[in-house]
């Protein structure tokens, strides 16, 4: 099963406050950890919403909103993308994790669909289509 495990925003990672040298080294022995394995398929930090946008959509129309966004607590500040067993195994991973962040810190997975979700409403079409890109992703 592949999960989106989530470093949630702290006031300090939105004021772009960086970590430590001892917390960088921390994060990189326990990628390593992950790659070695085999459960790191990506991530990566990111920067404080001041430097974001986001897309508002309503029907055709598209509004462009600059950062920063106002609830911390609902923000992303950092990600990886996993293979695991199970939600359980994840669990066990992410309580391996330095604390991410000077003080409190939370850290929320996230099941990823996979295209067997979709199984009853899939059509030919949309099978094809999503074959493609996954080819395509392969290369």
């Amino acid at each position: 099963m592949r999960v989106v495990v989530f470093v949630k925003a702290t006031t300090d990672s939105e004021a772009g406050i960086m970590p430590g040298s001892e917390l960088l080294v921390a994060m990189g022995k326990y990628n390593e950890e992950l790659v070695d394995a085999g459960i790191m398929l990506g991530g990566d930090g990111l920067k404080a919403s001041s430097q974001a946008k986001r897309i508002a959509f309503d029907g055709a129309s598209r509004m462009v909103i600059d950062g920063p966004f106002a609830e911390t607590k609902e923000l992303v500040s950092g990600y990886w993308i996993w293979e695991v067993r199970d939600m359980d195994h994840a669990v066990e991973w992410v309580k391996r994790c330095p604390n991410p962040m000077p003080g409190r810190s939370e850290i929320e997975i996230r099941p990823v669909f996979e295209m067997s979700d979709f199984a009853e409403i899939m059509t030919p079409e949309a099978e094809e289509v999503h074959g493609r890109v996954r080819d395509k992703l392969e290369e």
